[in-house]
C-alpha cells in the first residue's frame, strides 16, 4: 500500500509518500507561502537531489494539486498516476477529548475537527482544507486524521485537570491535552526496541526538543503526564514561547502595555521563549555561539531552557516512581550535544551518566550513557510521518 501523509500549516503542506509494505519513503516535500508572494515547492524524490520550483500557489487545494502532479511527474516522480496512492494521512493538531484514536475522516469526524477550532485556531482550520481539498482532487480515498493529542488522552484526570472552576472543562473543555503525540509515541516504541524490553515493561521519559518542545512521563507504552497542556504554550521555554509563567502576569502586562487578547497572545507564543531573554535569535545555533562568544543573555537563555527541562525530567521521576530510560529526539535532542550534557549533569543519584564521546553525534540513534548507568540515556530521531502512515495504512485496510 502507498500511503501519502500532509502536514497542512497555514501556508505551508509538508508531505511524505510511503510505501508501507516496507515503510520506505519514495517521496518529500514541502510547499511554503501559500497565498503569499515567493511561494515554492521543493520536491525530494528517493535516490535524487531535490528540486525547488518557484510558482504561484493561491490556495491549499491548488498546493495539493502540485504535490499530486510532483508525484506523478516524468523524471522526478514516483508513481505513473495518483490512483497508486491508496489513502492519505493527515496529521490534526487538535483532537481535544473527542478524538482518543486516530479515525477514519467521514462526515462526523470533519465536524469533530470543525468544533475544536477553538481550542487550536491556527492549525486545525488548515488541517481541515487540506482533508477538504483531497476529497475534491481524488474522491472516494480513504483518509485518516491522526492527532497530535491523542497519545496523551491517557492521562489521568488529576494530570489533566487545571485548578480552576469545574464548570470551565465542563462548558468549554478547558484541562490539558498535550501536543507532540506522534512523536513522544514514536520514539518510546524505538527505545522499548533499542532497550529488548516489551514497552509494557518500562518507564520513560522523552524530551521532545527543538523550538517548539515539550516532555513525557510514559509509563507502561502510556502517557501519564506531559508539559504541554491546554496549547503548545505551557510548560519548557521554548524557542519564542514563553512555557510556564504566573498566569497574573498576563493581565498585568495587559493593564502596563495596553495590549489586546491579540497582542498577548502574540507576545507569548512568538517574541518570548529564549528569543525574549536572550534578545538574539530564537535558533539554538545562533545562541550557542553567542554564548561562547560571551554573550552572558544568550548564555542566560540556554541555561533556563535547560534548567526547565530538568524540573520536568524531576517532577516525572516522581509521577513514574523510577526510570528505565531518558530519550532525547527532535531538532535540538538529536543535534546538540551540548544541551544533552548540560540537562543530564548532576543525576548521579539516579546513577545515570552521559558517555561525552558517546554524545557527539547528530541526528544518530544510539546510546549515550556510560556502561556503569543503570537506566539508558537514548538519542533516537524521531519520526511523526512514520506514525502517521501506519496508522493511516491500518485504518484503510478496515472493511467498510
Amino acid at each position: 500500500m502507498k500511503v501519502l501523509v500532509l502536514n497542512c500549516g497555514s501556508s505551508s503542506v509538508k508531505y511524505q509518500l510511503f510505501d508501507i509494505q516496507d515503510e520506505k519513503v519514495l517521496a518529500k516535500g514541502l510547499l511554503e507561502r501559500i497565498g503569499l508572494p515567493g511561494a515554492s515547492i521543493t520536491h525530494r524524490p528517493h535516490g535524487l537531489d531535490k528540486r525547488v520550483v518557484t510558482t504561484e500557489i493561491p490556495d491549499h487545494k491548488a498546493a495539493i494539486k502540485l504535490v499530486f502532479a510532483a508525484l506523478i511527474e516524468q523524471g522526478q516522480g514516483v508513481v505513473r498516476e495518483v490512483s497508486e496512492i491508496q489513502a492519505i494521512g493527515h496529521r490534526v493538531a487538535h483532537g481535544g477529548d473527542i478524538f482518543p484514536v486516530s479515525v477514519l475522516i467521514d462526515a462526523k469526524s470533519k465536524e469533530g475537527i470543525r468544533k475544536l477550532i477553538e481550542l487550536a485556531p491556527l492549525h486545525n482550520p488548515a488541517n481541515l482544507l487540506g482533508i477538504e481539498s483531497c476529497e475534491e482532487l481524488i474522491p472516494g480515498i480513504r483518509q485518516v486524521a491522526v492527532f497530535d493529542t491523542s497519545f496523551h488522552q491517557t492521562m489521568p484526570e488529576k494530570a489533566f485537570i487545571y485548578g480552576l472552576p469545574y464548570e470551565y472543562y465542563s462548558k468549554y473543555s478547558i484541562r490539558r491535552y498535550g501536543f507532540h503525540g506522534t512523536s513522544h509515541k514514536y520514539v518510546a516504541e524505538r527505545a522499548a526496541m533499542m532497550l529488548n524490553r516489551p514497552l509494557s515493561e518500562l518507564k520513560i521519559i522523552t524530551c521532545h526538543l527543538g523550538n517548539g518542545a515539550s516532555i513525557a512521563a510514559i509509563a507502561g507504552g502510556r502517557s501519564v503526564d506531559t508539559s504541554m497542556g491546554f496549547t503548545p504554550l505551557e510548560g519548557l521555554a521554548m524557542g519564542t514561547r514563553c512555557g510556564d509563567i504566573d498566569p497574573a502576569i498576563v493581565t498585568f502586562l495587559m493593564e502596563k502595555e495596553g495590549w489586546t487578547p491579540a497582542e498577548t497572545n502574540n507576545t507569548l507564543n512568538k517574541k518570548s521563549g529564549v528569543l525574549g531573554i536572550s534578545g538574539v535569535s530564537s535558533d539554538f545555533r545562533d545562541l550557542e555561539q553567542a554564548a561562547e562568544s560571551g554573550d552572558q543573555r544568550a548564555q542566560l537563555a540556554l541555561d533556563v531552557y535547560v534548567y526547565k527541562v530538568k524540573k520536568y525530567i524531576g517532577a516525572y521521576l516522581m509521577a513514574l516512581n523510577g526510570l528505565d530510560a531518558l530519550v532525547f529526539t527532535a531538532g535540538l535532542g538529536e543535534n546538540s550535544p551540548l544541551i544533552r550534557q548540560a540537562v543530564c549533569e548532576g543525576m548521579d543519584f539516579l546513577q545515570m551518566w552521559v558517555d561525552l564521546k558517546k554524545n557527539l553525534v547528530r541526528g544518530e540513534e544510539v546510546d549515550i550513557s556510560t556502561s556503569a548507568s543503570r537506566g539508558k540515556i537514548l538519542v533516537i530521531p524521531t519520526n511523526e510521518e512514520l506514525v502517521i502512515a501506519r496508522d493511516t495504512a491500518k485504518l484503510a485496510a478496515e472493511p467498510c
